[in-house]
């Protein structure tokens, strides 16, 4: 088909870029438009601090017409290859109709682009950065997504791998039901841990400015130093931590929010969200003021958290207090009212994490995300 592709300037078509994204979406009732805002912020490359240490271009596929027909964006990351030595590129918020032809080109743009900056493979799809949303939706279709996790049409799995791209690795996405997951063995184990190693639970201090202060600076000891192993993980810097913690404490419930500590040393927080997708779904706009209102008028409809991060400090790992986490974040989520929970994502490869998951809490693997490789040419 007749079509053009260019390098769009961030600053006069940001806005642009982002709004492409419904065109891709108009008859797909599990879409959930995302908040314009919230995306603005995001990808602007002087408010964000990801991009003091990367880079980022966009791309947009033009039809003869000058509608919008693709969309991605290819980023340099530069702590991820000081990190783990290589020289991966990423592309990301890719989008497109159902021709090869589009996709192929759209992929070879942004590769030109990676390779220019001296980089041998081009990894995605990941938006910004692994501590991002990621990953390509390959099985469970049948619902929308939960908070800030990633959909996209079925068809991209083919348009991407007809690309050439090959699978670098999967990440799985858990439904947990309160109806399974608070067992008499869970209940068991969580005390007997709980009073062997004297631990105690507390909340984040989200309305205490000062408290809250020193309860990021563990969050991010315990996050970075969890996380630190894991494949692909690059360590936030403080900057990009605190732009995080911001934005998230305008979401966070602060009871799904909480420390564990032994001995009163910090040892594992777990970080949970309520899905509130299924009030955004109806945010047809994407617009802020909207959004809050659906946000104020539908909440009763929650019944899902997401369990965003459950991190336990290397040294503890082995004391089973990940049970007790897990314990009293679905002793909280009964207290709410809440049925259903999401814990997303987890590498394939996490054995400790996805034996957790579907033996001590009965999990069931319902949705996997992959985010595929390719030789830069």
């Amino acid at each position: 088909m007749d079509f053009s592709i260019r390098l769009i300037d961030p600053k006069k078509e940001l806005k642009k870029f982002i709004k492409a994204q419904w065109n891709f979406y108009r008859n797909d009732e599990n879409f959930v438009p995302p908040l314009l805002a919230d995306q603005l912020k995001t990808l602007n490359t002087e408010k964000n601090p990801f991009f003091k240490h990367s880079e980022i271009a966009f791309f947009i596929a033009e039809n003869k017409s000058g509608e919008i027909i693709g969309r991605i964006a290819a980023i340099k990351n530069d702590n991820h290859n000081a990190t783990h030595k290589d020289k991966v590129g990423f592309f990301g918020f890719f989008e497109c109709i159902n021709e090869q032809g589009v996709a192929d080109a759209l992929f070879t743009e942004a590769e030109k682009w990676l390779k220019s900056k001296g980089l041998d493979t081009i990894r995605g799809p990941v938006n910004l950065s692994l501590n991002d949303t990621i990953g390509l939706l390959i099985e469970g279709f049948d619902s929308p997504p939960v908070v800030l996790m990633t959909y996209n049409p079925q068809y991209y799995i083919t348009l991407i791998e007809n690309a050439g791209f090959s699978k670098a690795k999967d990440l799985y996405a858990y439904l947990l039901d309160k109806e399974d997951y608070l067992t008499e063995k869970l209940i068991r184990l969580q005390s007997a841990i709980r009073e062997r190693y004297k631990i105690t639970v507390r909340n984040v201090a989200f309305r205490d400015k000062v408290q809250f202060r020193k309860d990021v600076e563990t969050l991010k000891e315990i996050y970075n130093g969890a996380w630190e192993p894991n494949w692909g993980f690059v360590k936030m810097t403080d900057e990009e931590f605190d732009f995080l913690a911001a934005d998230l404490k305008q979401i966070a419930e602060p009871d799904f929010t909480f420390i564990a500590e032994i001995d009163g040393k910090p040892a594992g927080f777990v970080l949970a969200l309520p899905d509130i997708n299924v009030c955004l779904k109806y945010n047809k706009s994407g617009g802020l003021l909207t959004g809050i209102w659906h946000l104020l008028t539908k909440r009763k409809k929650i019944n899902l958290v997401r369990i965003i991060v459950l991190g336990v400090l290397p040294e503890f790992q082995k004391t089973g207090i990940d049970s007790v986490l897990y314990y009293e974040l679905g002793v909280r989520s009964e207290k709410h009212g809440i049925r259903y929970g999401e814990a997303s994502w987890i590498l394939e490869d996490n054995v400790m994490m996805n034996r957790a998951l579907q033996t001590t809490v009965k999990g069931k693997l319902y949705k996997k995300y992959r985010i595929y490789d390719r030789p830069i040419k």
